[in-house]
């Protein structure tokens, strides 16, 4: 069975289409109850630990001068032929605006959210706000960078897609 670094999961659960995995929970907020309470700046675990690890929705709460840390972590504690799958807004297009861009299950997405963070959770929960963020080709030239083969595509409701495989 392979092993699965569910990195920055918060409350949410694995995706359906992710299976036969053993999953390993790490989130910097222990009100989560992950198995790892840590920054995954700085991922507590032994080199080459994981056959996959899935970040929806993290990567874009680091500086980006920290995103080559995160994605070097990443790199570090993933397996040969490992993958990280991360998903991240995508800003291409997107203006700063308090036009809604699509209704999320949290509640309606403006172009201000996807820049900054969802406005109506920031205020309880600042370390929530977007300190960096990406369009198809600046995520694909990061993970290129930190030593992935990427491949990133395009979702629906401004979302991006990578699956990046160490060598």
């Amino acid at each position: 069975m392979e092993t699965l670094l569910h990195v920055g999961c918060g409350g949410t659960p694995v995706p359906s289409w992710l299976t036969d995995y053993q999953e390993t929970r790490l989130d910097i907020d222990p009100g989560y109850k992950p198995d790892i309470v840590a920054d995954f700046r700085q991922i507590p675990v032994a080199a080459d630990s994981y056959d996959i690890i899935l970040c929806s929705h993290s990567l874009e709460h680091v500086h980006t001068d920290e995103v080559p840390v995160v994605l070097g972590e990443f790199y570090r504690v993933l397996k040969s032929n490992g993958r990280a799958i991360i998903v991240v807004p995508d800003l291409e297009g997107v203006l700063p605006t308090k036009e809604v861009l699509f209704i999320a299950p949290a509640g309606p997405i403006t172009g201000l959210d996807m820049i900054f963070g969802y406005g109506p959770r920031l205020k309880e929960h600042p370390a929530m706000a977007h300190k960096t963020g990406f369009v198809q080709w600046t995520l694909e030239k990061e993970l290129s960078a930190a030593g992935f083969n990427p491949i990133v595509r395009r979702l629906p409701d401004y979302n991006l897609l990578a699956v990046a495989v160490k060598p």
